[in-house]
């Protein structure tokens, strides 16, 4: 797992070390609109791997961004929602998406519509 460091030296870079990378954000913005199983999100995100999706929610869960629900059932099942911390990222990811769909028009790349927390589509 990704250890935080005990000093940053700009708030931006703890932001960075809690969701950057290639995956993190894309979780974190499936889990915007509703809780989700494991299969569900590596449906929901092409291109993750098994691996590294279970990876990446272990280290969301561990610094406090997800909360992973088990039910002792067979089989096994763990529902993954946002926690109180992550819910105040929501605004920001709705604007990431805006900002991607704006420089997406501009450079006239296509792209699949951008669902906000609300349930509607930016286009």
């Amino acid at each position: 797992m990704k250890q935080l460091e005990n000093e940053y030296p700009c708030a931006i870079n703890l932001v960075i070390d809690l969701i950057g990378g290639k995956w993190k954000v894309l979780i974190l913005w499936n889990l915007n609109r509703s809780t989700k199983r494991f299969s569900e999100l590596q449906r929901a995100i092409p291109g993750i791997t098994q691996k590294v999706l279970a990876q990446q929610l272990k280290e969301l869960e561990e610094h406090g961004l997800i909360i992973g629900k088990a039910y002792s059932i067979a089989p096994a099942r763990v529902e993954y929602s946002t926690a109180e911390l992550r819910k105040k990222l929501q605004r920001t990811l709705n604007e990431m998406c805006v900002w991607g769909d704006q420089s997406a028009d501009a450079h006239q790349i296509e792209r699949k519509e951008c669902w906000i927390g609300s349930g509607a589509a930016v286009r």
